[in-house]
């Protein structure tokens, strides 16, 4: 710009800089030399500049920066001493935003207080919104005045930084992900995992920090939401061991994988592979070791062999091998002790919009297994699938109707049950009455330890006797799922590949289709869906 036109410029700003510093300095001192410096600083700008659009604006942003500079200075000079002591100093502001007073800016003013800490927030609502005084605030609030004035100081900072930027909103605010799958591997404490996950909000913010660490307010821009409404939730999440705080910044310390069509195409083929090998051989084991013909092994119908290895097989595949597996990192590693008792790592899947399924791909459904609950001497053991009539969640299996099943199961042991004892096992599914009114277990039940590790080992005897063909036949998917997981949590990645062929879901339900497609299964009629695939065994 021209001198000229910058000298009368110049003119008309110096009264109103001069008051803008009088009513901010600590002394009239402090005032002149900071609006001098001011008017120097406008004057050197506008000679380098000849594109201003909007000059008092352009002039404004200049006092304000140097106010901050004078901020800054004072309150280093003034180390050592209390906040109460250097609070004169700090502004006692009177309005937020006096260079433009439109209807469009107090709406945007408005929305950026959402994005403040909670306790400016309630300082600045009470002081400009609810016209209390700075000394009410700080007695309602239990913190010194000195600390009230600062953060009104801060807030007002960070209010004029965020009238200046343009928040963009990443693809979640338009197109909200949800988990199409959700379990645990561990135990399972007081409070249900839905509970964590039960919204739209928590499973997005979950999915927003996935890969990077972010702030609350990073997480609200991404969203399209107010901070408000995600302070609450970051802060009930990274409780439970949910999410890992560090520097006000929140990441995910759970598994989210997100599959690709290339992973799902490996891994039908792999665990189809696999499942034929192990599941046949089984199979054809079972029935030729005769080992059902023990006494110590009970089923309503040992002639029902169909629902017996619906039960039994996906027993054998999950708890047979285990001391075949090469554990080089441990539950402990990688499981979270959170403060409702439980100890597990959650596993969420996210499918993107253009994922491409196998058509023969094995479907898992709503299946949350398989679940151990021991009770005294028992364990009630189950493993749900589509073909089961629903029993688990994704949260967990009813805890108090396996221990009250295992309780009447071990009361008839050795009394006769009671009339609504019996009407409650029979509504449930778990036992029939005989024309003599007598229980007919419709569950199976392995009686001692000796039949239980029969069944074990010969699981365990095919597993030893493919363990390098599965190896081979892993190889492929191991690389591919560490594509699809978080890096900062591949390590439980890495667990869940130890057992991959063995208590791993997936592989339990390509077994049982394996043997449906065979025909050596047949589909559950619609009372053996009731207890499908249930067991008592010795604890």
């Amino acid at each position: 710009m021209k001198q000229q036109e910058i000298e009368k410029t110049i003119a008309e700003y110096l009264k109103p800089i001069f008051g803008f510093t009088l009513k901010r300095c600590k002394n009239i001192h402090d005032a002149e030399d900071l609006s001098q410096d001011i008017m120097v600083k406008i004057f050197r700008a506008m000679l380098l500049k000849d594109d201003i659009e909007d000059i008092g604006k352009f002039i404004w942003t200049i006092a304000h920066n140097s106010l901050s500079n004078y901020y800054r200075d004072a309150a280093k000079s003034s180390v050592g001493v209390s906040l109460d002591e250097i609070s004169d100093i700090i502004p006692d502001t009177e309005y937020l935003y006096e260079e433009d007073g439109t209807k469009e800016s107090i709406m945007k003013l408005r929305s950026e207080i959402a994005y403040l800490s909670r306790i400016q927030r309630k300082i600045v609502i009470a002081y400009y919104f609810e016209n209390k005084k700075q000394s009410e605030i700080a007695t309602e609030l239990s913190i010194p005045i000195g600390s009230v004035k600062w953060h009104l100081f801060e807030a007002r900072k960070e209010l004029k930084r965020g009238m200046n930027i343009m928040r963009k909103a990443s693809d979640l605010k338009f197109n909200p992900i949800n988990f199409n799958m959700c379990g645990i591997v561990g135990s399972v404490g007081t409070e249900a995992m839905d509970k964590f996950f039960r919204s739209s909000l928590s499973q997005n913010i979950c999915y927003c920090i996935r890969d990077e660490a972010k702030t609350v307010n990073e997480i609200a821009d991404d969203l399209g939401v107010s901070p408000v409404y995600i302070e609450s939730e970051v802060e009930h999440l990274e409780k439970y061991g949910y999410l890992s705080k560090k520097n006000e910044k929140y990441i995910i310390n759970f598994l989210i994988v997100i599959p690709t069509s290339k992973l799902l195409e490996i891994q039908n083929s792999i665990y189809r592979k696999a499942a034929k090998l192990l599941a046949n051989k089984l199979y054809d084991k079972l029935i030729s070791s005769r080992v059902f013909d023990d006494k110590a092994f009970l089923a309503p119908d040992k002639n029902d062999l169909s629902f017996i290895m619906w039960s039994i097989i996906p027993y054998i595949v999950a708890e047979s091998g285990e001391e075949l597996i090469e554990e080089k990192i441990s539950f402990k590693e990688v499981a979270t002790i959170r403060p409702d008792g439980s100890e597990n790592f959650v596993h969420a899947t996210v499918s993107p919009n253009d994922l491409k399924v196998p058509e023969d791909y094995v479907n898992m459904h709503h299946f949350c297994g398989p679940a151990r609950h021991h009770c005294n001497e028992f364990i009630y053991w189950t493993f749900d699938s589509k073909w089961s009539e629903k029993r688990l969640n994704i949260n967990q299996y009813d805890f108090d109707k396996a221990t009250q099943m295992i309780k009447l199961y071990k009361k008839s042991q050795s009394t006769s049950l009671s009339i609504d004892d019996l009407t409650w096992l029979a509504e449930n599914g778990y036992v029939r009455i005989d024309d003599n009114k007598n229980p007919i277990w419709q569950i199976v039940i392995l009686g001692d330890n000796k039949i239980k590790n029969s069944l074990i080992d010969i699981g365990t005897s095919i597993k030893q006797s493919l363990t390098d063909e599965f190896i081979k036949i892993k190889a492929p998917y191991e690389q591919e799922y560490y594509n699809c997981v978080p890096k900062h949590m591949k390590k439980i990645a890495e667990y869940q590949m130890q057992h991959v062929f063995n208590s791993d879901g997936n592989f339990i339900m390509y077994c049982l289709n394996a043997l449906l497609e065979n025909g050596k299964l047949q589909e559950p009629n619609e009372n053996h869906r009731k207890t499908l695939s249930i067991l008592i065994t010795p604890n």
